[in-house]
């Protein structure tokens, strides 16, 4: 069987249909509507097999317009907005059935020696990744098992996410908490050498877990929901190179949520504290039922 990070680098491979188009698999999976990240991640490969490659991507812009459907192969069309001396910038629209589901900018930077470096220390100290459960660990430690859906979908991820708190599965459990989270994560093989696919597959991993910081004031992350949400926009800025099949911490938190849309930003630390990638979200989300 295909390791999962392997089925991941070949969903990211885009198939060249012209010049500037190229078309993705969306796998068929039991979920309502393609996995943003997704989307996201295979419109950045469009952009970036565009340019000449010695420029790595500094920042993305994107919306999301409209729910795309599993099954259903996704065309990325590619508009060369500026090829300058530092900086190459790329339109990106996701077609899906003659609808335009997704719109992303990125921007690429030759990199430059500017004479002065700063940072802000991560917030917070926590365990190391080797020091807490697996996602599925945590769920079979409190359910005696892995139901067979959660069991397939586990066979499936190409990233291990660690929770740095515990799970929540009641709403008692989730009173007062503040909107944090924070995962340790990286994909589950060997990615290869691509620079670029390390930045889309983690660009896929940026959409996993944010919106998680929005919701856990209001419900359990596990058991039953009772409201639906969906990525609006996504935003990162990509600070120094790394490794998506190296752990990496995605400290996050949402400042606000009011009028049916929550905020999310996340920060993206390796192992020795250096800031990364830094992501910004806005997720719509709606009371089950209504």
């Amino acid at each position: 069987m295909t390791n999962p990070a392997e089925r991941l680098v070949d969903l990211l491979d885009l198939e060249r249909i012209e010049v500037n188009i190229f078309r993705g698999r969306s796998p068929e999976e039991s979920l309502q509507r393609v996995f943003g990240g997704q989307v996201a991640g295979q419109a950045l490969v469009a952009a970036g097999r565009t340019t000449d490659g010695d420029r790595p991507v500094h920042s993305l812009h994107a919306y999301f317009l409209r729910p795309g459907r599993p099954g259903v192969p996704i065309v990325y069309e590619v508009e060369r907005v500026r090829d300058g001396r530092s900086f190459t910038t790329r339109r990106v629209t996701a077609v899906q059935q003659g609808r335009t589901i997704f719109n992303l900018t990125a921007s690429f930077h030759r990199p430059e020696e500017a004479g002065f470096e700063h940072q802000l220390p991560p917030a917070r100290t926590v365990p190391d990744p080797e020091q807490l459960p697996t996602v599925a660990d945590e769920v079979r430690d409190h359910l005696g098992a892995l139901p067979d859906a959660l069991e397939r979908m586990a066979r499936r991820q190409p990233f291990d996410i660690r929770y740095v708190d515990r799970l929540r599965w009641t709403h008692e459990e989730t009173k007062d908490a503040e909107p944090r989270s924070a995962v340790w994560m990286r994909a589950v093989g060997p990615l290869g050498d691509d620079p670029l696919v390390h930045t889309c597959a983690l660009t896929y991993a940026s959409d996993m877990t944010l919106l998680d910081a929005v919701r856990i004031p209001v419900e359990p992350l596990w058991g039953p929901r009772g409201f639906d949400m969906a990525s609006l926009d996504h935003a990162m800025w990509f600070h120094r190179p790394f490794r998506a099949d190296e752990w990496f911490l995605y400290d996050q938190e949402s400042p606000v949520a009011t009028g049916g849309r929550g905020l999310a930003r996340g920060r993206i630390y390796d192992r020795g504290g250096n800031l990364l990638v830094s992501v910004v979200q806005e997720g719509l989300f709606r009371r089950l039922g209504t």
